[in-house]
């Protein structure tokens, strides 16, 4: 990988505020890089969570310390009319409920002393074309789930001796397999629940297979109990958080944690964390301009994805160093942006 390369390629994402292109990036640097040599150097070779993790693993390695937790969570990015590939393709997107057409990523985000860190990610990709019986239509599905690429990706991480304690996950990774899986590792998981999720609070009721959907369990609030998931075989704490929505409508979310010695504070004030990849996830597509590529192939656009989480990664470097919110950081330079045009259009004007 030529590091000057990626560097630049990740500096002019957050710097641009239009689409993404080749050409742009040439002209920006008034040509001393040509648009053949970044479009080769982004066809040039596939990059993985593998180079990803060369890039953050000093920044990792500063941080890092044994409370740290592994965050994850996939995203959707919409590309209504890209032409369909195994990448570009239709996922079902449980925020609006129905599928759209794009890319799939999950992302590990590691998150430790109040720094979030991509150490890795997979896209989805849906190579396998069957007919739907019903509709008669050509459709498409992965050789893996997503479920079983959290638990490679989780190996990967135990590989390069990442420091954390909890994985924390949503109720569409609750699965057992993945339980099972993370404490066999000798590591802890904290996930959110679905309310038709079964369970007993006693071991009689387990033995006798009397569960309970976990929303219509009965104990106090914020409080941890103990109690046995259907299907699988370990005590686990309970944990029901009730909270106010923006609208003023009272949600309610149940919590499940396979360390036995948390209680009700310490498995609320954990999972709060998970929270840093949706921030992650925003900031990917607002000021890394993952959707602003007009790159037509799998790899430019795999590799395009990967320039993305790296300048995500850039910028949460740069608002550590700056004392500022990544957010914050790119209104800043957007407003230096228009400051800079509007001096020049009012150059135009005076010698016009």
């Amino acid at each position: 990988m030529k590091k000057v390369d990626l560097d630049l390629y990740a500096d002019y994402l957050l710097s641009t505020f239009g689409a993404a292109t080749a050409t742009g990036l040439s002209a920006m640097v008034e040509g001393e890089v040509s648009h053949d040599q970044i479009t080769r150097f982004l066809s040039a070779q596939e990059y993985t969570s593998k180079d990803l993790w060369q890039q953050v693993k000093s920044t990792v390695r500063a941080v890092e310390c044994e409370a740290g937790v592994l965050i994850f969570d996939d995203t959707i990015q919409k590309k209504a009319w890209t032409d369909e590939s195994e990448l570009m393709c239709w996922h079902f997107d449980h925020c609006s409920g129905r599928t759209v057409k794009g890319i799939n990523l999950l992302n590990a985000l590691y998150h430790c002393n109040g720094t979030s860190i991509p150490v890795a990610f997979e896209l989805v990709k849906k190579p396998l074309q069957y007919c739907d019986i019903k509709t008669r239509r050509v459709k498409r599905k992965s050789e893996v789930t997503k479920n079983e690429l959290m638990r490679n990706m989780i190996e990967v991480c135990l590989g390069n001796a990442l420091k954390f304690r909890f994985v924390l996950m949503d109720s569409w990774f609750s699965s057992k397999e993945n339980f099972d899986f993370i404490t066999g590792k000798e590591r802890h998981f904290i996930a959110a629940l679905k309310d038709n999720r079964l369970v007993a609070l006693s071991e009689e009721d387990r033995k006798k297979k009397r569960f309970v959907r976990v929303d219509e369990l009965h104990f106090p609030e914020q409080t941890a109990v103990q109690g046995w998931l259907k299907g699988y075989a370990k005590a686990v704490r309970l944990v029901r958080q009730v909270f106010k929505n923006k609208d003023g409508s009272t949600g309610i979310l149940h919590l499940v944690c396979s360390d036995l010695t948390c209680d009700y504070d310490a498995i609320t004030t954990t999972y709060k964390k998970r929270w840093q990849v949706e921030v992650f996830h925003k900031s990917l597509k607002s000021n890394a301009n993952l959707a602003k590529s007009p790159t037509r192939t799998v790899r430019t656009q795999s590799n395009h994805v990967f320039m993305s989480i790296y300048a995500a990664f850039k910028l949460e470097c740069l608002s550590i160093k700056n004392k500022l919110n990544p957010f914050a950081l790119c209104r800043k330079l957007l407003i230096n942006a228009s400051r800079t045009a509007y001096a020049q259009l009012q150059l135009f004007w005076a010698t016009a």
